[in-house]
């Protein structure tokens, strides 16, 4: 049978050459075309979506895998298809052109989102089905190219809602290369923006996506472009300096941009020592916290010159450091401040006295005949005898 012949499910069709795609690709407003039909379109200097009429900030073209497999399981079946696939993805389409429409409103939008939460809560597998759509890149683009200046109830609740269902078509499918639509310079600024002035929820979330974008080597360079925004960075250390639930996803994140080494020299820059600190001492009064995950970023900048000068000129930080080194309730962090005392005690003077003011011979001695692993133990003894000895010298 000639393909002419043959019936083409819609979705199977390029909305420019309307013949079935061969090699479909998704432009940044979530919208997808064949590869070819769209290249020409772009060559003509074309600079606007074909179907959306929006302006193309960003004219990469991402191959829709998904799409291209379910094309395949079509041309294997013998171009039959399962009716009740095309039944299940055409309210989607739907739902999704409901979420694009210019005309609709926050509210109904929320309403669309809340139809599809309840879709995916029935059945997880439409997770599938909306990604074949297109769902995610258009999430993207709705949440991030552009941002409501009056930040009204409906508009962060439609962000709040839009942010969750971006997490769960994450979490179904390898589809992390959709948020690098962020690198545009347009949407990074609405990241900042929303992140400056969105509500918690809203924080949070974002705290979350930048842990996703870290972790995965198709978004690191993001994660890169992300650190050297000395805005956020500001926004995000005084965050975790609040004694605040935030404080626990803005430490997460912060620990994911100090993965990527370019990130750390700003980090310090921009105040994160301070930061850091801030957060272990809040942590004490708190029943869990990430205060080992703090104390290791700790760790690892100091490495940094200007991040051990910063620790030793806070007037809490070094006493901070030495109350990470015997805790009742725990142990994680311990070596890390073992360490971090270390580092700082060995070449300064002013670090020893306070490290020894602050206690740090008997927080040493509690932790030697404590639980903790025998490689703690060790280095606790190396501080000990550095201590000793630098003593020694300087009587």
């Amino acid at each position: 049978m000639k393909e002419a012949q043959i019936f083409i499910p819609h979705l199977f069709r390029c909305p420019i050459s309307l013949d079935l795609f061969t090699d479909p690709v998704t432009l940044c407003t979530g919208q997808t075309y064949d590869r070819s039909s769209i290249e020409k379109w772009l060559a003509a200097g074309n600079l606007i979506c074909p179907v959306t009429m929006q302006k193309l900030h960003d004219p990469s073209l991402v191959p829709n895998h998904n799409l291209r497999h379910l094309i395949e399981q079509w041309r294997q079946m013998g171009h039959q298809f399962d009716p009740d696939c095309l039944t299940a993805i055409d309210p989607l389409i739907a739902l999704k052109h409901n979420l694009e429409s210019p005309e609709a409103t926050f509210q109904e939008k929320l309403q669309t989102l809340e139809k599809i939460r309840v879709l995916t809560d029935e059945t997880p597998s439409t997770n599938s089905f909306l990604l074949r759509i297109g769902l995610l890149p258009s999430l993207l683009l709705l949440l991030f190219g552009k941002i409501d200046p009056e930040f009204s109830q409906d508009y962060v609740k439609f962000v709040e809602q839009g942010l969750d269902c971006v997490f769960r078509l994450l979490s179904f499918g390898d589809q992390l290369e959709c948020l690098n639509m962020l690198k545009e310079e347009s949407n990074s600024e609405s990241f900042i923006v929303l992140f400056e002035h969105g509500s918690v929820m809203i924080k949070q979330s974002l705290c979350r996506l930048l842990v996703e974008i870290s972790s995965s080597l198709e978004t690191r360079e993001l994660g890169a472009l992300i650190g050297k925004h000395n805005r956020f960075l500001r926004t995000i250390v005084s965050l975790v300096q609040q004694n605040s639930e935030i404080s626990e996803a803005g430490i997460k994140a912060i620990s994911a941009l100090c993965c990527l080494e370019s990130n750390r020299e700003n980090l310090v820059q921009q105040g994160v020592i301070n930061g850091l600190i801030a957060y272990i001492l809040n942590s004490e009064r708190k029943e869990r916290s990430s205060a080992a995950i703090a104390m290791a970023r700790l760790e690892q900048l100091l490495g940094i010159e200007r991040a051990k000068e910063a620790l030793i000129n806070n007037p809490d930080g070094v006493k901070a450091v030495v109350k990470m080194v015997f805790r009742v309730s725990d142990h994680e962090g311990s070596e890390s401040a073992v360490n971090s005392l270390i580092i700082v005690c060995r070449e300064s003077l002013e670090a020893r006295e306070k490290a020894i003011v602050a206690g740090v011979l008997t927080q040493l001695l509690l932790l030697l005949q404590s639980q903790s692993n025998g490689r703690t133990k060790t280095k606790a003894r190396t501080l000990l005898k550095l201590l000793r000895s630098k003593w020694s010298e300087e009587q």
